[in-house]
């Protein structure tokens, strides 16, 4: 490695071996890459204290540095959370193998027999904050998925996310694949995320995983294709024929559990003839929940709430914090949506499958879920193993971005010598 005062030559390099790598992974034998996945999870599970022990460094840094709450948590790794993080390795070992998978085949008059099949994008370049699981996630699916990958991960999980690397490259090495396969950006340095963006010779895609502001950054300056990932301004809407025990039950597990992540509801829209019923138990629960419900004019009468302003609706708080406002109808709660998400996760609580239909139909989300939390916005509960993120956008990949989205096709064309006349 080259001396990290030249900013631009550490990334050339780590550019140049990483192409290098994809070259390789682009046929190397799904057995290998498995052989890789789970000994890292190993070496993850034999590694627990020195992950704990970087991570206290990284929570030191963080309250130094005034992190919120939130933020805090987002960083934080536990016996838990690690043993979380090699489930996660294992389960991405055991999906099938996209690489190689024919999506289409067909015959043609002329006698061409066409296959689309499967291919690694090539090198993929991740740029997140503070949750250092990331390392692992987006190392694995790129890895599964026959790609390089270049990790840059916040200030604040720099020693967790090394210390998770190089477990990441004790797999590799274990399975006698190129340890430049997964490279982490070794330098705190905000240069280097401005380098990444601008590698057009060796980077085929960028995934920005963290706020509005890294997100806004990445799409400004880069010249690489990035696969979109906006803020998780998500709604719930609470239809008049939502059951209440299910009702009470999501809503207060969708904001609650992690107010930290970017599934957590952060805005109720509340049908007008379920006010004075669903509505007014849901919102005093969550404020006996230690939740802050930032109401609107017709809300306001209820007992804790904080009357909201314009800046409350599309707002992502990550905290234990949500609007809520009262609509006249379906509609008007879709229109608000529209107005103020973001195409992350949104959600209705009802039971009138004319309303549940119009919902799908009308809101244009990545993910639209029905009676069920949204919290569940997650790559390893879709059954993908863990994410690379959530895109937002409409091109190539959208929802949990996991191996199989980490593909791109060529086609094969056989026959038995057939000309064009």
């Amino acid at each position: 490695m080259k001396d990290m005062t030249d900013i631009a030559a550490v990334m050339t390099e780590i550019g140049r071996r990483a192409k290098a790598a994809a070259a390789e992974l682009a046929f190397t034998p799904p057995e290998a890459k498995t052989r890789a996945l789970i000994a890292a999870a190993d070496a993850m599970k034999t590694s627990r204290a020195e992950i704990i022990a970087a991570n206290a460094q990284d929570l030191e840094f963080g309250r130094e540095k005034g992190l919120t709450e939130a933020m805090m948590d987002r960083l934080t790794l536990t016996d838990a959370r690690i043993a979380a993080i090699e489930d996660s390795l294992r389960a991405i070992a055991a999906q099938p193998d996209p690489v190689g998978e024919v999506i289409a085949d067909w015959d043609r008059p002329s006698g061409l027999h066409i296959q689309r099949v499967r291919t690694p994008l090539g090198v993929v370049g991740v740029i997140y904050e503070s949750r250092p699981n990331v390392t692992a996630d987006a190392g694995a699916l790129c890895l599964k998925s026959g790609n390089a990958v270049i990790l840059r991960g916040g200030s604040e999980s720099f020693h967790s996310s090394r210390a998770i690397h190089a477990c990441l490259v004790t797999g590799l090495r274990a399975a006698g694949l190129p340890e430049d396969s997964i490279q982490l950006v070794p330098t705190r340095e905000r240069a280097a995320v401005s380098e990444l963006l601008q590698m057009t010779d060796y980077v085929d895609v960028i995934v920005p995983r963290g706020g509005k502001g890294l997100v806004g950054l990445v799409q400004r300056e880069a010249r690489v294709p990035v696969f979109a990932h906006l803020e998780g301004i998500v709604h719930i809407y609470i239809d008049a024929s939502a059951d209440p025990v299910k009702a009470l039950s999501v809503v207060i597990n969708a904001k609650t559990r992690r107010t930290g992540i970017c599934g957590a509801a952060e805005c109720l829209l509340i049908h007008q003839d379920a006010v004075d019923t669903i509505g007014q138990g849901i919102i005093r629960a969550l404020i006996d929940a230690g939740i802050e419900v930032r109401a609107d004019v017709a809300l306001q009468a209820i007992p804790g709430t904080v009357p909201a302003s314009d800046a409350d609706w599309g707002c992502e708080y990550l905290d234990s914090i949500i609007a809520a406002k009262v609509v006249a109808d379906e509609d008007a709660a879709i229109a608000h949506i529209r107005a103020f998400g973001s195409s992350h996760t949104d959600c209705i609580l009802a039971e009138d499958e004319t309303a549940i239909a119009r919902f799908i139909e009308r809101v244009d989300s990545a993910i639209v879920m029905v009676n069920s939390s949204t919290q569940f916005a997650d790559g390893g509960e879709f059954g993908m193993g863990a994410e690379i993120g959530i895109a937002t956008g409409k091109m190539h990949a959208r929802g949990p971005v996991g191996a199989e989205q980490l593909t791109s096709f060529k086609y094969v064309v056989r026959s038995d010598g057939a000309v064009r006349t």
